[in-house]
């Protein structure tokens, strides 16, 4: 016995070597545990206690188990089997004073580092491995079984693992097979594990034997779901549960009948309408009301969940708005502070302007003679009505003259629109009135297929009878530069032509435009010079025009009635033009009256 304990300590010792590889490592951990194992009873409890004691199964748990699936290439079943003789060496380990640490800490990590092993022989089964791979599978969930059937209290942590989920999602048979087989195991070796559960582990359980019903079709797996079900049935009064999965019985009426197993079917089916029979409508009404108060109770956690885990933003977003309406108010005081102060010096200053005002005018009274102090005055109010009166003279003007100013600039506007839209218009109506024009050079568009045989009959006579010899080619060019130069001279009279009649054009509308504004001319009572400056033509030919026109009226008026007589006949003359014009326009009203 004193050996044992001296090779333990010897392996610890080789353990902490720094130079020893992985493989050396699982290597010596699995011969000296396989010994340690294979001794009697009475030893066996002694020398696994001394095992855990001095760490060597916690290097199991840290070096081996719990590493990554990269660093285990080449040593999986190595490890499987380390796997199992670590489980073997939990079950029997006795730990005495640190029974707390055991159970709390150590047995978790071993667990942990169990289901991390499945997890990764799992993948690697289904990538690469094929039968050997199943084996090492089966021997790492056999220890996990080993040990659950030691401490059930395990259990909950199994079914709640990350590793244990991957597990249960992968979607081959033979996996999903092997986990309800070792619940099958452990429930079945000991028989006091599933009374030694926690409602929720059996709850767990039962989901679990349930999922795999719903989920796989595989005949192994269905009929290990129930014979699980059936045994936790016959252990323990689970059959309430079972009636909360709605459909169940359904489930495995229509799904699993003709699967092999149909007696096992058959006997759930039968307890669970045996036991839906004694349940009285006040017993259900109840179990509807704990359902909807465990589903609020969930409702309402998950609620208080999210308000804390957002009430730190709301904290911190309170705290913010808050120190802003704090500076917001104290950049508000610090701007009402400064405007009264700004208020309080102009007041200040006004005063002592006046006080000095006053000062310097009682020095200049004293100066004066006594006979002259009441003419000094009314000058002083004189002066100062005087300035009032040229302050309110300017500001009435000027906003009489932007008034007027603003009024004839919209007018001149309205005008120039006004103009703009005469001119197209009247340009429309010329262009729809006149003929349509054909160039010299493009041919005649109406010459049908007779008139071009006889002017090509015709063509043909000149040339036969005028032969191109006689003519030069010099003779020629020099006819074909005149030809261009006098074509240009018509292109470009065409040109001033049509400027002429457009500057033509424009200046009536203008003509007419100004004509409405003088028809439109208040009284010669009520005029302004302001008025008067906007009825000013910008035009000097006009504005010479108009003073002609003016004089000659002025000189017309001083002449006596007898001079008057024979003018008569002139008057239709300035009259023809505006005729002219509103026949061209076809009606249209031009302004002016006659």
């Amino acid at each position: 016995m004193e050996g044992r304990l001296e090779s333990v300590q010897e392996l610890k010792t080789q353990l902490e070597e720094t130079d020893v590889t992985l493989g050396q490592k699982i290597k010596l951990l699995n011969s000296a545990i396989n010994r340690a194992l294979h001794t009697d009873t009475v030893a066996l409890t002694r020398v696994t206690s001394e095992l855990y004691h001095s760490g060597v199964l916690r290097h199991c748990v840290q070096d081996v188990l719990s590493l990554d699936g990269r660093r285990l290439q080449g040593h999986w079943s190595s490890a499987s089997t380390l796997a199992q003789l670590t489980s073997s060496c939990c079950a029997a380990v006795d730990p005495g004073d640190h029974w707390e640490a055991f159970h709390t800490l150590f047995l978790p990590s071993v667990i942990d580092g169990l289901l991390s092993l499945a997890a990764q022989m799992m993948m690697m089964r289904t990538t690469s491995q094929g039968s050997e791979g199943v084996s090492m599978f089966r021997t790492v969930m056999d220890s996990v079984s080993q040990l659950l059937t030691a401490h059930a209290q395990l259990t909950s942590q199994v079914l709640s693992c990350v590793h244990y989920e991957h597990i249960q999602m992968c979607d081959d048979v033979t996996v999903s097979l092997m986990c309800i087989n070792m619940w099958l195991q452990t429930c079945s070796v000991s028989r006091n594990f599933l009374s030694s559960l926690s409602d929720d582990s059996i709850l767990l359980l039962l989901n679990e034997a349930v999922g795999h019903l719903a989920v796989s079709a595989d005949s192994a797996v269905g009929g290990a779901s129930v014979r699980l079900l059936l045994l936790m049935s016959s252990q323990l009064h689970v059959l309430p549960l079972l009636l909360s999965f709605r459909g169940l019985d359904n489930l495995l009426d229509k799904d699993w009948r003709g699967r092999g197993f149909d007696q096992d079917v058959d006997q759930l089916i039968k307890l669970m309408e045996s036991h839906r029979g004694r349940i009285s409508p006040s017993q259900e009404s109840s179990e509807r009301v704990r359902a909807a108060c465990v589903i609020q109770a969930a409702w309402r956690s998950h609620q208080t969940r999210r308000r804390v885990k957002s009430l730190s933003r709301a904290v911190s977003s309170l705290q913010r708005s808050f120190r802003a309406r704090r500076r917001q108010q104290q950049q508000q005081e610090e701007a009402q502070k400064w405007e009264e102060e700004l208020k309080y010096q102009v007041c200040l200053r006004r005063k002592q302007a006046r006080r000095a005002f006053h000062e310097k005018q009682r020095k200049l009274l004293q100066l004066l003679p006594p006979g002259q102090v009441q003419s000094y005055l009314s000058e002083c109010e004189r002066c100062a009505a005087v300035r009032i009166q040229s302050l309110w003279r300017g500001f009435r003007d000027r906003r009489l003259f932007t008034n007027t100013y603003r009024r004839s600039l919209r007018e001149r506007r309205a005008a120039t629109t006004l103009q703009r839209a005469v001119r197209r218009f009247l340009q429309r109506r010329r262009v729809a009135k006149a003929p349509p024009t054909t160039a010299l050079w493009l041919g005649h568009r109406g010459l049908t297929d007779s008139s071009r045989a006889e002017l090509k009959a015709q063509v043909e006579e000149y040339v036969a009878a005028h032969p191109s010899s006689c003519v030069s080619r010099e003779e020629c060019e020099r006819l074909h530069v005149d030809v261009q130069l006098l074509l240009q001279t018509e292109l470009q009279r065409e040109g001033e032509r049509r400027r002429e009649e457009q500057r033509r054009e424009a200046l009536l509308a203008h003509t007419h435009t100004l004509l409405e504004q003088l028809r439109e001319a208040p009284p010669l009572s009520v005029v302004t010079a302001t008025v008067a400056d906007s009825f000013l033509s910008p035009s000097g030919i006009i504005a010479a025009r108009a003073r002609d026109s003016h004089n000659a009226l002025l000189q017309e008026t001083r002449l006596p009635w007898w001079r008057t007589l024979g003018e008569a006949e002139d008057t239709l003359g300035p009259t023809l033009p505006l005729v002219e014009l509103e026949a061209e326009l076809g009606g249209l009203f031009v302004g002016g009256t006659v």
